[in-house]
């Protein structure tokens, strides 16, 4: 299986202290040897830096380990292949254009024998089961708001996300962090952790390197960022596992929509952030 990290926050912030010890679960601390990817949004841009090489030794790697790119919602992945060959078409996140913007996928699992249905408007570029998946979910979204002209935002999108990745689920495992760069949407299937940060910021150490950071001096009060991981990247901070089924949205580093079981009705949550409180707030019953 391969591992995920994803981060959303209120302000752009670097990611390169936790992509270090992300990125050595690609060959020194963990056998995910078969490529790795990360994007960054940038406003309406953006950027992925993709390789088949192992991330602990790929140099494009060590440049995004070396070089503060700042964003407000990322995507990474480091790759043990389970369906198709090692090459740079399998490595995630796979991206695709939508109503002029930019949608980035990253999946942990094995979706067992699925295949877009007839009709599905995008089509995979590489071989695996992780890109048929995607292709079938944009394809879905592209129906589903057939008539739209301006892009729907995350409450419109989350129940539709939440129902299509419930099927794709009944598949096999399916891990997943998905982003259109104005929220980041996780579905969980077996192994998936949160954690948020807000002032005061702490002194965090990373379980797969010798690597310690205070992050109070990096950031101001006010600020937030919650980071997704297949297995907790830190030591000695409140990491919580997500739920079997479970489907969140985050937004401005907050958690705005929850769903655990698909057949729940939502309800709303409260909104700590000023700046979200006009949009509305959910999470399903348990």
């Amino acid at each position: 299986m391969c591992q995920l990290m994803g981060m959303s926050c209120n302000k752009p912030a670097a990611t390169t202290f936790s992509f270090t010890g992300f990125s050595a679960r690609g060959g020194l601390t963990s056998d995910h040897v078969d490529g790795w990817g990360i994007a960054f949004y940038d406003g309406k841009g953006c950027r992925v830096f993709q390789d088949d090489q192992p991330a602990s030794h790929s140099p494009l790697a060590d440049y995004v380990r070396r070089h503060p790119i700042k964003s407000k919602v990322v995507v990474a992945h480091v790759r043990k292949a389970t369906q198709g060959d090692v090459q740079s078409a399998n490595c995630h996140p796979f991206q695709r254009e939508w109503l002029g913007r930019t949608w980035v996928f990253a999946h942990n699992g094995d979706l067992r024998d699925f295949q877009p249905p007839q009709g599905c408007q995008d089509m995979p570029v590489g071989s695996t089961d992780s890109e048929r998946a995607f292709c079938a979910l944009m394809s879905h979204l592209r129906g589903h708001f057939k008539d739209r002209l301006q892009p729907p935002e995350w409450p419109e999108l989350a129940p539709v996300l939440a129902d299509f990745t419930s099927k794709l689920a009944a598949h096999g495992n399916l891990n997943m962090l998905l982003s259109d760069g104005q929220a980041l949407y996780v579905h969980c299937s077996t192994h998936l952790h949160q954690l948020t940060r807000n002032h005061p910021f702490p002194k965090a150490q990373l379980v797969d390197r010798d690597m310690s950071l205070d992050l109070g001096p990096l950031n101001a009060e006010g600020d937030t960022m919650t980071l997704l991981a297949t297995e907790p990247l830190t030591r000695d901070e409140p990491w919580q596992a997500l739920c079997t089924g479970e489907f969140r949205v985050y937004a401005q580093g907050h958690e705005v929509w929850r769903q655990i079981n698909p057949q729940t009705q939502a309800f709303p949550m409260a909104c700590p952030d000023p700046d979200l409180k006009s949009r509305p707030m959910w999470a399903a019953n348990s």
